[in-house]
């Protein structure tokens, strides 16, 4: 048996799959787990590759650790989206977190993760009986949450689906406009933002949008397994945080798989047509 995901054009990528272990309907999605030859256990969202166990770290280390050492102090971090606990397990890391918040829409998906997925270690199961001292879990819509808490967070982690469909209002110029009144002073914002080759005409949108919102927006990419690589992740800045330097004496701290501080500046590697097409579109 196999499960593929098929992208834009044709473009598929599969796994061989032993079992399927559930599929369940929640109120906004269908969620399916399989386990695969290889990888693990495989997350499914709406038909869309989410995660693979063995892997899933490829996509959690990029996402969190450059923009939470960029940043000189992060106190306070939300994450909106991340119901599997991957990302909150990461950000969780850095001992600088007083308080990290993750709200998450959908129940459903963090009881498939606790009870079957447990890429978390424990964490979720902490949260929902509220014994984790540096976090809580919000069951709720993450968008109308950053808007009641403005200049609140020092980092935004925003852990979404891909940039189309329904996801496509978490790359809305409206959006950045929220998340930027609920930085700190200085804050650091990340999202995903899709396949560098696949879905271009996304990432310059959301690019875009976030030039008109953001003091400064920087992207980068990183081969992610089991999406369509390399993916690409966009940064946007509140007052004077330069992301193109972290502090590698906090890096030291953590022991990394996929990441790598040392080689910081790697992650700005793009290819050459997808820069320029960034460089070149307008600001307004």
């Amino acid at each position: 048996m196999e499960f593929i995901e098929w992208y834009p054009r044709g473009y598929g990528v599969g796994f061989k799959i032993t079992s399927k272990i559930l599929e369940v309907q929640s109120e906004y999605q269908k969620i399916e787990l399989y386990e695969t030859e290889g990888f693990g256990k495989l997350l499914v969202l709406d038909g869309t590759v989410q995660l693979v166990e063995n892997g899933e770290k490829s996509y959690h280390e990029p996402l969190v650790h450059p923009v939470m050492l960029a940043h000189p102090g992060p106190r306070r971090v939300l994450v909106i989206g991340g119901g599997d606990g991957g990302t909150l397990r990461e950000v969780l890391r850095h001992k600088s977190v007083e308080h990290a918040t993750m709200v998450e829409i959908d129940k459903k998906v963090v009881e498939v993760s606790m009870e079957h997925l447990k890429i978390d270690e424990g964490l979720l199961e902490r949260l929902f009986r509220k014994e984790e001292p540096r976090a809580e879990l919000i069951i709720g819509d993450g968008v109308e949450y950053m808007k009641a808490h403005k200049e609140h967070f020092d980092v935004i982690i925003v852990d979404s689906t891909d940039p189309v469909g329904p996801a496509k209002l978490l790359f809305s110029e409206e959006f950045y406009r929220n998340a930027y009144d609920a930085l700190s002073k200085r804050g650091i914002y990340i999202t995903q933002s899709g396949s560098v080759y696949l879905f271009i005409d996304e990432l310059l949108e959301a690019y875009n949008n976030m030039k008109r919102v953001f003091d400064k927006v920087y992207y980068f990419s990183f081969p992610v397994i089991g999406y369509a690589s390399p993916w690409s992740f966009l940064v946007g800045v509140k007052g004077d945080i330069d992301f193109t330097k972290i502090d590698i004496e906090r890096a030291k701290e953590l022991e990394l798989e996929y990441y790598d501080p040392e080689r910081h500046e790697t992650l700005f590697q793009i290819p050459k047509y997808v820069r320029e097409l960034l460089e070149k579109r307008p600001k307004s």
